[in-house]
């Protein structure tokens, strides 16, 4: 049933999606904005990358103006990356899109079934979201 769940979720997302980015653009967007500033190598750690491919991805984003990069203040050598305003606006706009989606399927299910899911959701939001923290973190420990 989760299987089915999530395809479904990524066909309305898709049907949101007027996007620029690719997935996997995309996928650093939002660790970006999570994370901001953390560095090449630590972004290509949590890509499961590596540091030139991941290089390669951000360039095309900063090309696009969705990413800024940073000399770090402690160690010119190392670049800090950021989500640009308007990778930050991508992403707004991104999500309003697919919460109109979402909202159109949200809106005929009974009322009961939206607050248990909403409940549901909110403790995958939690755990899932702590897993990525605890990975970034043991990644950055690393580098």
């Amino acid at each position: 049933m989760t299987s089915t769940a999530a395809e479904l979720l990524e066909v309305l997302w898709g049907r949101a999606s007027t996007a620029p980015a690719s997935a996997s653009q995309l996928r650093v967007l939002l660790i970006l904005e999570h994370h901001e500033g953390i560095n090449l190598r630590t972004l290509a750690d949590s890509l499961a990358s590596t540091p030139p491919s991941t290089s390669r991805l951000c360039d095309r984003l900063q090309a696009t103006g969705f990413v800024d990069r940073v000399v770090s203040p402690n160690d010119r050598r190392e670049v800090r990356l950021r989500l640009s305003e308007r990778g930050r606006a991508f992403l707004d706009d991104l999500r309003e899109r697919r919460q109109r989606e979402l909202q159109a399927v949200l809106d005929v299910m009974p009322a009961a079934k939206r607050a248990a899911l909403l409940e549901g959701l909110e403790a995958f939001c939690d755990a899932a979201a702590g897993q990525i923290q605890d990975d970034l973190g043991s990644e950055a420990q690393s580098a």
